[in-house]
């Protein structure tokens, strides 16, 4: 049986949990539906998987330029405590329980498509990264209840599926208001953290606040209005400020490490934040030309899918995927989103630690920038910029104060210096753990009756509010048409334009001359 778990782990390991092959032969299929050629296909399939690969150029420069300043950040602050961190978890985990995950995936992924086939989600969750952390999350929290293997795998494999098509279900409204249509959704489990930056979006900023991306500059300052500078501005001043106190409070030779290389003298200290600073703009941009690129190919095809394979098929896609529809959006919710986590540290510091037992969860940057910024954009949806100055701040408490409770779920795994960080990791580990707990065939099924009664929901509200069209912000105007609306109004601007492909059978908008 070795030989199984060998061909079991290859797929999960080499292709399932690489998004970019994933996205690549889900485009080749959906272009082989359509009849294409045979050049077609593969160049097709070829730029949906370069699409991808930029975005994780784009996450691997955000990462490394993320790292210095959580060190900074830890030095000016002396704050000291869990850092959730997916891929680190993971890695821990998978030592122990590779085998029970791989399988828990395959299933959990046949089980989606199949839901997806026959009832009326038909979302199809290509994020095959955050498959793999589900599985993981999913193993760890029913195998610390003490369940064997095959029961792991196999309600593991059944909750995971129903997840990948309901969480898309829940979110639809809200990412129809960013998109303008229903050409895609979003597959990434930090959904509750967007649906709840869009609900205190609407409440906060309503109708009256204007769009992140509707600023209005001065003259002098109209460069700002390029997203890319704006985001580079703002990370380099947020670098030498942190820079400054950091050596300020621990002095100039622990402040030096604070990069992979080091520093050498005070000047090379500061000019180093600068230009991790403008790194950042960097990866954001490619980030933003790899989510670009992947729609010009990956909706086409899925019209394909649609009709042949799973009919109204809808991709469910990585959190990045709506950062060109508010770019602003981005880094005003990533940084609400970090203040919501200082703020959600501050609380379990005071409170929830010394009553509860809760461990202190310090701000992981790569959550905050990821899901913050997603959050921004679903928050200015439906609130302009104070709902995504709320909506991210919302988010970041999320994500702060249910790793916390996450970890009395996860056995001997609680214990390790990190976590799972994005907001469905949470709640549904708190969940399914809780439930587990119980023990024996009691707790199993009253497992399977959340996992049933969860798909139901999603089913009905489907049914009832998504297919309806229902509007969580028929106030405002949706960020697509703010968009090109600021687009077509400018006539001179060094900001690049965000080409966001338009609904299917709409011509696509001129650029800015």
């Amino acid at each position: 049986m070795d030989w199984l778990v060998t061909i079991a782990q290859f797929l999960v390991n080499e292709i399932l949990s690489v998004p970019a092959f994933l996205i690549g032969i889900i485009t080749a299929v959906g272009m082989v539906a359509l009849r294409k050629s045979a050049g077609q296909v593969i160049g097709s399939a070829l730029k949906a998987t370069l699409g991808f690969l930029l975005i994780g150029a784009g996450a691997t420069l955000v990462i490394a330029s993320l790292e210095p300043l959580g060190a900074m950040i830890l030095g000016a602050t002396g704050a000291h405590g869990v850092v959730p961190t997916n891929e680190a978890i993971v890695a821990v985990a998978q030592a122990e329980y590779g085998a029970q995950v791989s399988w828990l995936m395959i299933l959990g992924f046949a089980i989606s498509l199949v839901l997806a086939r026959f009832t009326a989600l038909s979302y199809v969750f290509l994020t095959g990264h955050h498959l793999l952390f589900m599985a993981t999350l999913l193993t760890m929290v029913l195998t610390a209840a003490g369940y064997g293997s095959a029961i792991v795998v196999g309600l593991g494999g059944a909750l995971l599926g129903i997840l990948m098509v309901s969480l898309p279900a829940f979110a639809q409204p809200w990412t129809r208001r960013i998109t303008g249509d229903d050409s895609i959704a979003i597959g990434h489990f930090g959904t509750a953290g967007y649906i709840l930056a869009g609900a205190v979006g609407r409440v906060t900023g309503g109708a009256r606040s204007r769009s992140t991306e509707e600023l209005k500059l001065p003259e002098s300052l109209r460069f700002l209005r390029d997203s890319m500078v704006a985001t580079a501005l703002s990370m380099v001043i947020m670098y030498v400020v942190l820079a400054v106190l950091f050596m300020a409070r621990e002095g100039t030779q622990a402040a030096y490490q604070a990069f992979p290389d080091g520093a050498t003298n005070v000047g090379n200290y500061l000019m180093q934040s600068v230009t991790q600073g403008l790194q950042f703009g960097v990866a954001v941009a490619v980030i933003l030309f790899g989510v670009r690129t992947i729609l010009g190919e990956l909706v086409p095809a899925f019209r394909g899918i649609a009709a042949r394979v799973v009919p109204g098929a809808v991709p469910a896609l990585d959190a990045p995927i709506v950062f060109p529809y508010a770019q602003n959006a981005v880094l005003v919710g990533f940084l609400a989103s970090f203040t919501g986590g200082l703020v959600g540290l501050g609380l379990l510091s005071v409170w929830l630690n010394p009553a509860f037992g809760l461990a202190l969860i310090l701000p992981g940057l790569v959550p905050h920038f990821f899901t913050g910024g997603a959050a921004g954009v679903y928050g200015n949806a439906t609130g302009g910029r104070l709902g995504a100055v709320c909506g991210g701040f919302a988010n970041g408490l999320l994500i702060t104060l249910l790793p916390s409770g996450l970890l009395q779920v996860l056995g001997t795994f609680g214990g390790e210096n990190t976590t799972f960080g994005d907001a469905d990791f949470g709640w549904f580990g708190i969940l399914i753990g809780g439930a587990a707990k119980l023990g024996g065939a009691v707790g199993l099924v009253v497992i399977a009756l959340t996992g049933a009664v969860f798909l139901g929901l999603a089913i009905l509200f489907q049914r009832r509010v998504v297919d309806a069209d229902w509007d969580p912000s028929p106030h405002r105007e949706s960020v697509r048409a703010t968009a090109e609306a600021e687009a077509s109004a400018m006539t001179s601007s060094t900001r690049t334009y965000a080409k966001i492909p338009p609904p299917q059978g709409a011509p696509a908008p001129p650029p800015p001359p």
